[in-house]
């Protein structure tokens, strides 16, 4: 077998404790931590091809190339009212390791009080205390040398990070030019260089650890860290190609249990029986549309679509948070080498490429590293903070008072958390502006951290010809960017970042590589500029999107503290759609750590059974 799938007639033919529908970041989790218990039998099917070898996934400088290709799933929002009616596009990973072979690699972990809050809304055991273990686990941090962190700033304390975990991280030994100016500069604006951004706080300015192996400089996720060095364990089996429709339930003694999953693999449909669990493991679009079709859900959202209810579960695809992006272009140094302007000249791609397959350095070793994360504070006076937190009285409704109130006391309360994140990197990363040939361009970027933007993923009503939903039918992504209360404190948090961001690349050194700003354009007359209307225009996704199956207790929520899916035995929810609350980070470490407690809770309650 090596470290291929196997084909449809052995996995038919497998008898499975435990299954895994989807063979992303948490799934592969999941499935290889339950694989070494050789008393289980674990089955994975995922919808896209498992590839190892591309070097758009592998190879770190040519992230992106991966977007809007065989390996994404290429949905979309609806027509967003609050971004004047656009339509963003939503990359999620259609490939073995999902989204973790098509993101940009940054590796780092949140404040400890926004895990602290998934604790505080009942879930007990995922505060900061309750995952830090599961953080190391899932980690093997290789250490920059003492040269590499008074150059780079590639600071790390080894009581926060894993030393035998299957992702491998590391800092990345070159860095673009602008990077050498980035710590300096933001201490000239008042920020603090953070050495420690993983033992609790992540504010301040800092290097950006990577998911990368060093010795080769490959991408590591979850297909090639976890997948690829247990693919030959005989009960663990895997199935690429393979879309699941539905899951099968049947009602026991008045509860309504999972039994196994319908199909398709190569045009042909198929059903398999599992005695044991079923982990839906389908990520933040996925694994909510998968309960839904499965009859899992609201009953309006269910009735229109033509599917039967099965279980009442209004909060399935609610709940949906988004980091919310914004990108300023800047004309830079054009003596400055980018990863774009490889793309307009194919010799300058092809010397990289040879010198990247010989000596694995260069541009294609290079990643976006220069970050900072800082509270609203920093840049706003704390009475007009204090003033928002205020109006945003929480409701009485039980069901979401709590997060309601931890959401207003980030404002209020005088709480040092990374509410907006800034990264600087080389090359034109917004798709409104149009980069010339002969230019050389490094865009700021701009990330909400907690936006209170609050929307929806389901499936649509039935088509035109009366016939059911189905999986084929791309789900309804609504994320109401900028609309409500919530979502006028999100837009004026946004453009007040903007702000900031303009003091930072005027600032020196930075801004002596800086000719001037693009996009968007300089505003007319000497007055403050007034960002609204571009932030609007400008707004996309961070490709971040969690909450959609949240974690509580009760009504309200979609899972349980063990992320048992509430009203059906046998079935879990294991992935980013489970976070109740959005937190300040990219999701990939912290995915990886819910898939390592989610397979040991998975475990010790086998171990427990009857």
């Amino acid at each position: 077998m090596g470290s291929l799938p196997r084909d449809i007639d052995f996995f038919l033919s497998t008898n499975f404790t435990h299954l895994i529908v989807g063979g992303g970041t948490a799934g592969l989790v999941v499935a290889t931590r339950l694989a070494e218990n050789e008393d289980l039998v674990v089955g994975v099917l995922e919808a896209g091809p498992a590839n190892f070898d591309d070097p758009r996934i592998s190879v770190p400088g040519r992230f992106g190339e991966t977007l809007n290709t065989e390996y994404d799933w290429q949905f979309a929002t609806v027509s967003q009212p609050g971004l004047n009616g656009r339509a963003i596009p939503w990359a999620r990973g259609k490939v073995l390791g999902g989204s973790s072979a098509l993101n940009i690699m940054t590796w780092n972990r949140a404040c400890r009080e926004d895990y602290d809050a998934w604790e505080e809304l009942g879930n007990q055991g995922w505060g900061w205390d309750g995952l830090l273990p599961f953080f190391k686990k899932s980690e093997t941090l290789h250490k920059s040398t003492e040269e590499h962190q008074l150059i780079h700033q590639s600071h790390f304390d080894s009581n926060f990070h894993g030393a035998a975990g299957p992702v491998q991280t590391s800092y990345s030994t070159q860095y673009g030019a602008s990077h050498q100016h980035w710590h300096e500069t933001l201490q000239k604006v008042g920020v603090n260089i953070n050495r420690s951004h993983f033992s609790g706080s992540n504010v301040g300015a800092w290097t950006s650890l990577t998911s990368v192996e060093p010795e080769r400089s490959e991408r590591s996720y979850s297909a090639t860290a976890y997948y690829r060095p247990c693919a030959k364990r005989p009960n663990l089996v895997l199935l690429a190609g393979a879309t699941v429709q539905e899951l099968l339930l049947g009602s026991r003694e008045g509860e309504w249990t999972a039994i196994g999953a319908r199909f398709t693999y190569e045009g042909e449909e198929y059903s398999i029986r599992v005695p044991g669990e079923i982990i839906i493991c389908a990520g933040s679009v996925q694994s909510p549309q998968l309960l839904e079709l499965s009859g899992i859900g609201d009953p309006k959202v269910l009735q229109a679509a033509g599917i039967d209810v099965k279980v009442d579960s209004p909060a399935v695809g609610e709940n949906l948070q988004d980091h919310l992006m914004t990108c300023m272009i800047y004309e830079i140094d054009p003596s400055i080498p980018t990863l774009e302007s490889l793309r307009s000249d194919p010799e300058a791609a092809k010397a990289a490429d040879l010198e990247y397959q010989t000596s694995r350095t260069g541009i294609r070793t290079t990643l976006p590293s220069s970050v900072a994360y800082l509270p609203f504070s920093h840049y706003l006076e704390p009475d007009y903070l204090s003033k928002l937190g205020t109006s945003m009285t929480p409701s009485d409704n039980a069901k979401t008072k709590t997060r309601e109130e931890i959401q207003a006391r980030r404002f209020t309360h005088d709480q040092n958390l990374g509410q907006i994140e800034y990264n600087f990197d080389l090359s034109n990363y917004n798709v409104n502006f149009k980069s010339k040939a002969d230019k050389r361009y490094a865009s700021m970027l701009q990330m909400l951290q907690y936006p209170l933007s609050n929307g929806s993923i389901h499936i649509p009503p039935t088509r035109a010809n009366g016939q059911r939903t189905t999986v084929e039918d791309k789900p309804i992504i609504d994320p109401k960017y900028y609309l409500g209360e919530g979502g006028r404190i999100d837009l004026e948090m946004m453009a007040s970042a903007q702000k900031f961001a303009a003091k930072i690349v005027s600032s020196k050194p930075l801004a002596d590589i800086i000719v001037g700003r693009v996009w968007p354009p300089a505003q007319d007359g000497n007055g403050e500029e007034d960002f609204t209307e571009w932030v609007k225009d400008n707004t996309t996704t961070d490709w971040h999107p969690v909450g959609t199956c949240a974690m509580g207790p009760g009504d309200g929520y979609v899972v349980d503290e063990r992320l048992r899916v509430h009203g059906v035995k046998g079935l879990r929810v294991c992935d980013a759609s489970i976070m109740p609350l959005q937190i300040s980070a990219h999701l990939q470490a912290t995915v990886y750590a819910i898939g390592e407690k989610g397979a040991s809770l998975i475990l010790e309650d086998w171990e427990a059974r009857a």
